[in-house]
């Protein structure tokens, strides 16, 4: 199995030809740029354009990288939410500096960010969690996100118990649970071309409003 799936990885072939991208077509902020092609994602019915990547880094060095979703564009950056007592949240803890990528394969298309997260306000953190449906509220109080779990049954007992808990009320935020913004001093954007000759465009942060961008070689 493993032989014929690497003969497969060797023999594929995918050549990118949907569209250029130019330094004379993109915005002067990155910010804008990633609305601008997050709309058009949406617009091509990409299946999922909110998954992002995200990069954080242990203590010992090692990197570590699973899918969360972007729940908001603010102008410094994007917003994300998980528990903070997660390995990612104990990594973010130690290590503020992480890297995050989309990649829209619909569009050939991909993007690379470098920079920091601080976490939300509070309040901030509250106004998304009410808005979650509720068995997800339930769920961030019933998960010990990142432990070792014994078996499937017992997190369904934990939801059942935080189900009976919380009826008949509005679930309030665990204080472990809550929001990142991450604001990026570097962001690349990856225009797949024919022939392995992509167009890349990268930005890098200036001053908290300026930016300069340039064309890197393929």
């Amino acid at each position: 199995m493993i032989e014929e799936v690497s003969n497969y990885l060797n023999q594929v072939r995918h050549d990118f030809s949907k569209a250029k991208l130019d330094e004379e077509n993109v915005d002067e902020n990155p910010i804008e740029q990633y609305a601008k092609w997050f709309e058009e994602a949406v617009g091509a019915q990409v299946l999922d354009p909110k998954a992002i990547v995200i990069s954080t880094v242990s203590a010992d060095g090692q990197p570590h990288s699973r899918v969360v979703y972007n729940r908001g564009l603010k102008p410094t950056g994007m917003v994300f939410y998980t528990n903070y007592h997660s390995n990612k949240g104990r990594e973010l803890e130690g290590n503020q500096h992480i890297s995050i990528l989309s990649y829209w394969p619909e569009l050939e298309r991909q993007i690379r960010m470098e920079g920091k997260v601080e976490q939300l306000p509070a309040e901030e953190s509250d106004a998304y969690f009410a808005s979650r449906p509720r068995e997800s509220q339930i769920g961030a109080w019933a998960s010990n996100q990142s432990e070792e779990l014994t078996n499937r049954e017992v997190l369904e007992e934990k939801v059942k118990s935080f189900t009976a808990k919380f009826e008949g009320q509005d679930v309030p935020r665990p204080l472990h649970w809550g929001g990142y913004l991450f604001v990026p001093h570097r962001v690349e954007f990856w225009q797949g071309r024919p022939s392995r000759l992509h167009d890349r465009i990268v930005y890098e942060k200036q001053t908290d409003e300026t930016w300069t961008k340039k064309r890197l070689s393929p």
